[in-house]
């Protein structure tokens, strides 16, 4: 019995795997298109944003909005042009036949004529001693989750881009002072973020330890972080050179670190699929006409957000090409299904004229 007349299978014009801005802002214009898509949040539903407190960059809010509501309004915007928008993590993507077959970790089966893959990324880790352990007791990846919890401890935040200098500038709400750990001498993060913290640095709450890294954590869940080790070099990347005698070995007291170094795309679920991924799991896209489109190598799959941006990694950025995503399926589709009734023709005109 084939994937497409199994009752326990449910077939769906369009799904999308994922439930952050990418997704939604796809659901939005595929729901205004009647491509009835199915929405399938993750672990994490509502993708990143929902762990910022503060929005002030994305457009029509001049004000600001929190991530939470900004991803509920969105659904909701979604629902009402006919998403349907589920809990199920895709685990395998079959596309050896057209329709495209996923297999979600509850058990459910469902085939689609197309998927627009927005599943995001994950945050990224320095796989050090003590890490395992303390991750969740006093080791964090999300400064607005949990940074409430170590009021007026010392906190230290390790990396150097955009999302460090925001989770120092949010810390600085709760900690007695915030040292920001950074491998190199200067930082990846945009001017306006890096002049944040500076104004942080003045003001006495803010440290920044450079051409440092964090090497190893030490605590137990019971009483969580107790001190670290970090190895400092006066040209960088210290953890490279432990062997310069120029490289510093030493502990550093601190109640809690938040990392803050980066992300891993979600696309586990495609490595045995047609769909090209380079070497650190992100999707490739075509170029296409126009200023580029969302779709892959694999027919009937496209991509949006994080999965594809490891450049940008903004919430307009991936609204957008959420959008684009939506509209290269609505162009697939339709010509699917001209291609479709074109076949059925030639079928009848072939049965006719044998007749």
């Amino acid at each position: 019995m084939t994937a497409q007349t199994d009752e326990s299978v449910e077939h769906r014009r369009l799904v999308i795997a994922g439930s952050g801005i990418a997704g939604l802002s796809a659901a939005i214009y595929a729901g205004r298109a009647n491509n009835d898509p199915l929405v399938l949040e993750g672990d994490e539903p509502g993708g990143q944003l929902t762990l910022t407190t503060e929005v002030e960059n994305y457009p029509g809010f001049p004000e600001g909005i929190s991530g939470p509501e900004l991803i509920q309004n969105m659904k909701s915007q979604a629902e009402r042009f006919g998403a349907d928008i589920r809990h199920g993590v895709v685990e395998t993507v079959n596309d050896d036949e057209q329709p495209v077959i996923l297999n979600i970790s509850n058990g459910d089966t469902y085939t689609t004529d197309a998927l627009i893959v927005a599943s995001g990324a994950s945050a990224r880790t320095l796989g050090i001693p003590g890490e395992d352990e303390l991750m969740g007791y006093g080791l964090s990846t999300c400064a607005t989750c949990d940074g409430a919890f170590f009021r007026g401890e010392e906190i230290m935040v390790v990396g150097g881009g955009d999302a460090a200098m925001e989770e120092a500038s949010f810390l600085t709400k709760f900690a007695s002072t915030v040292y920001i750990v950074h491998r190199r001498e200067e930082f990846r993060a945009e001017d306006y973020w890096v002049d944040r913290i500076m104004e942080h640095v003045d003001n006495g709450d803010v440290e920044i330890m450079r051409n440092t890294e964090l090497i190893e954590l030490h605590g137990t869940r019971e009483d969580g972080v107790d001190y670290t080790t970090l190895v400092r070099h006066p040209e960088g990347y210290p953890s490279e050179k432990l062997d310069d005698p120029e490289t510093e070995t030493f502990e550093f007291d601190v109640g809690a670190v938040f990392y803050a170094i980066g992300h891993t795309p979600n696309t586990e679920y495609l490595h045995n699929t047609g769909v090209s991924l380079d070497d650190r799991g992100y999707l490739d896209a075509a170029g296409g006409d126009g200023g580029g489109q969302t779709k892959t190598d694999a027919p009937g799959i496209f991509a949006a957000g994080d999965v594809v941006d490891y450049h940008y990694q903004q919430a307009a950025t991936a609204g957008g090409m959420g959008v684009k995503a939506a509209l290269d399926v609505d162009e697939y589709l339709e010509d699917l299904e001209q291609n479709q009734a074109t076949t059925v023709d030639t079928d009848v005109a072939a049965v006719e004229s044998d007749d």
